[in-house]
């Protein structure tokens, strides 16, 4: 097992970035044990939250205990508080950072499958809307998606603005987003995704959804199913008891991982 930090120069952001990586160990664990030249892993593109970072799940999950039992590099990169999308005017490129540059970059230098069916993306909250709008943009990349307890940008946009809660206010998500009113049906709305991919003749990742039963963000979860169920899409849906925490990520990380692991 090998758990480090890279760093590198982004061109989609401009600047120095840093992500974490979880790399299994493959074989020889004993001194004059043979391993195998090259193994090339599975990979899960594992995403935070808002106001989280690269670091995230190893602090909070069993994220290396999980990549180890089920052979599964994870990559953790940080996406500050951007929905993982692109931003033009503030020449943050973070959807094609994700869903290209970062594949690209971590493919070059660590034991990775370059499989579409060996990669993933999940993530959680803010990375949950993340890991779906990148997998699907970026789909022919990505063969499995995961969204736990996710914020869905066109549902939780078109709330009504509190102005004491930084991260529900209209002009947070004005920054992010320009005219929240051309929000749906843009790049930035996995549905729109999901139809594009649809009328392109070609087949969707498949999709992993959860969200804990007290969780507010629990309707946009269902708005999507429902939509899915509509479009005939296949997908695997979890509702249980829980809340917008950790708790609740750590066990559904098990069962993506699992889930992932059967293909």
């Amino acid at each position: 097992m090998a758990v480090m930090d890279v760093n590198f120069y982004s061109s989609c952001l401009m600047r120095n970035v840093t992500y974490r990586a979880i790399i299994p160990l493959s074989s020889g664990v004993f001194p004059g044990e043979k391993g195998s030249d090259r193994e090339e892993f599975k990979t899960l593109y594992l995403l935070h939250g808002i106001m989280g970072n690269y670091t995230d799940w190893t602090y909070s999950s069993r994220a290396v205990q999980l990549a180890e039992k089920f052979k599964i590099a994870i990559i953790m990169p940080s996406g500050d508080n951007s929905f993982y999308v692109d931003n033009e005017k503030n020449l943050s490129f973070y959807g094609e950072y994700i869903g290209r540059e970062l594949v690209e970059e971590t493919r070059r230098l660590l034991p990775l499958s370059n499989k579409r069916e060996d990669t993933f993306i999940a993530g959680l909250s803010m990375g949950g809307y993340g890991a779906l709008r990148n997998g699907l943009k970026y789909s022919d990349t990505f063969g499995a998606v995961a969204g736990l307890s996710s914020a869905f940008a066109v549902g939780i946009s078109s709330a009504p603005d509190d102005p004491l809660v930084p991260f529900r206010r209209r002009s947070y998500f004005e920054s992010i987003f320009g005219d929240l009113s051309k929000l749906p049906g843009s790049d930035n709305d996995p549905e729109a995704l999901i139809d594009n991919i649809l009328k392109e003749g070609k087949k969707p990742p498949r999709l992993f959804i959860a969200c804990g039963t007290e969780d507010s963000l629990l309707e946009y979860s269902r708005d999507f199913r429902d939509f899915l169920i509509e479009r005939s899409i296949e997908h695997t849906y979890h509702e249980s008891r829980g809340g917008h925490d950790w708790i609740f990520w750590d066990h559904y990380l098990d069962k993506v991982m699992r889930w992932l692991r059967r293909g």
